[in-house]
């Protein structure tokens, strides 16, 4: 597959990036792109995936992101490092309360962006996955025509289970104040600010 629904996003993430960042975490960084993206922001960026392949190949190429193979559900992590965190496509494939755990790594003022996939249950998602659905076809067929970054990697999927609603309501009480918002690509944005003081 040549459009990534995941890459097609990484400048949207990268806004969300916090004035004077200086530490990165990137959970589920797959081969690290979106990390070495990170990077090239001047971020020191740390990067976790549970599958070994993928830690493997992201260590293949050259560049100052420290990667680890760990199951983030699990992982220590450390407690108010972080400035950014991110986690494109990957939340879905842990219970969701983990949010929590990312969310104790936070620095004051620091900001958790999850691009996430949600299971179609309403009128509203089924409407805008029709939309998609030509959109997607074209975005294939121009990306075929370009150069790709890198060469495609069989990534681990996960089935999501969380409808948009469910994950609306468990962000309410993990993460007050969270912004969600749907995507066009079967994906939300969850912008979450951990408070200053």
């Amino acid at each position: 597959m040549s459009f990534s629904h995941n890459d097609h996003y990484h400048p949207l993430l990268l806004k969300q990036i916090p004035e004077g960042a200086g530490t990165a975490l990137d959970v589920g960084c797959g081969t690290g792109l979106f990390a070495r993206r990170l990077a090239a922001r001047g971020l020191v960026v740390d990067a976790v995936d549970s599958s070994a392949e993928a830690v493997e190949a992201a260590r293949s190429i050259p560049g100052p992101v420290r990667y680890e193979q760990a199951d983030i559900a699990v992982a220590e992590l450390p407690r108010g490092k972080y400035d950014f965190v991110s986690c494109l496509a990957s939340i879905h494939h842990v219970p969701f309360e983990t949010v929590s755990r990312l969310r104790g790594s936070l620095a004051p003022g620091g900001v958790l962006a999850i691009l996430g996939c949600y299971r179609e249950s309403t009128p509203a998602d089924y409407a805008v996955s029709l939309c998609a659905a030509p959109v997607n076809a074209v975005a294939r067929l121009l990306s075929a025509t370009r150069p790709q970054e890198e060469a495609p990697t069989e990534m681990v999927v996960a089935k999501a289970m969380m409808t948009l609603p469910e994950i609306t309501a468990e962000a309410a009480t993990l993460l007050p104040g969270a912004s969600i918002r749907r995507l066009l690509f079967w994906r939300y944005l969850l912008v979450y600010k951990e408070p200053i003081s």
